[in-house]
């Protein structure tokens, strides 16, 4: 008797949606097993002080070194190195890219604002609260935003998980799926309430769409990666001219 065509093709996307998200936890796990003995070496060597700007510092890049050998490592294993497609960009995507930035940030706002308008407000990523000087901690959070989280966490995101959902379904239910993990991820770093928390995610959720929808439209992981970047960047921006 011949197989099922319509079993193995369910069999093959629930493969392929399977595998993305483990890449996820894959990150997740090894990020964890470098930060916290690599930030204490740190500390123990008196490279820096528990607690400080430099500790969170090095704990943030730690982190996102971890994702990057991990996305490297599933990458190789899985002789899939076309997932996350990038490429310098193009003039037409660095208007792209400012255009992004806008939508945002235009986003950002206009939700923050309708929340208010019901009595929400979202809650606050601990990685916007200083361990030290703010002055100091948002100056470096700005270069490391645009250096190393938005390019980081995009080419996880969008190009490893967004990138291997696409290879099961079509464009949007990707973007949703990825969309939806990369707001989820962000929850145990929010404090507030619970409805605070889920506002936070929410928007995340939302934030994530639109830089799942400007890879599939540039086919280059570095537009959505600067755009995250520079959103992040102002963010920091932002808070550093009120602490001056």
């Amino acid at each position: 008797m011949s197989d099922d065509p319509l079993a193995t093709a369910v069999g093959e996307r629930l493969f392929r949606v399977a595998s993305a998200l483990f890449a996820l936890v894959f990150a997740l796990l090894v990020a964890s097993a470098i930060t916290a003995p690599g930030t204490d070496l740190a500390a123990s060597v008196g490279l820096v002080s528990e607690g400080s700007n430099g500790y969170r510092l090095v704990q943030t890049l730690l982190q996102f070194a971890g994702f990057v050998l991990a996305v490297a490592g599933y990458l190789a294993i899985t002789d899939e190195r076309d997932l996350a497609r990038f490429s310098r960009p193009t003039p037409r995507e660095a208007a792209i890219i400012v255009g992004g930035g806008i939508v945002l940030f235009g986003f950002q706002y206009g939700a923050l604002f309708a929340l208010d308008q019901v009595g929400l407000s979202t809650g606050q990523n601990q990685a916007v609260v200083p361990g030290g000087d703010p002055v100091t901690y948002y100056l470096a959070m700005i270069a490391v935003s645009l250096l190393v989280v938005g390019p980081v966490e995009e080419l996880l995101f969008r190009g490893v998980v967004q990138g291997g959902i696409r290879r099961a379904f079509d464009a949007v239910p990707a973007v949703l799926i990825a969309s939806l993990a990369f707001g989820l991820i962000h929850l145990p770093a929010v404090s507030g309430t619970t409805a605070e928390q889920w506002a936070y995610v929410g928007v995340v959720v939302v934030l994530g769409s639109v830089l799942g929808a400007l890879y599939e439209w540039t086919d280059n992981v570095v537009v959505p990666g600067l755009v995250h970047g520079v959103y992040n960047a102002v963010t920091y921006v932002m808070l550093l001219a009120q602490a001056i």
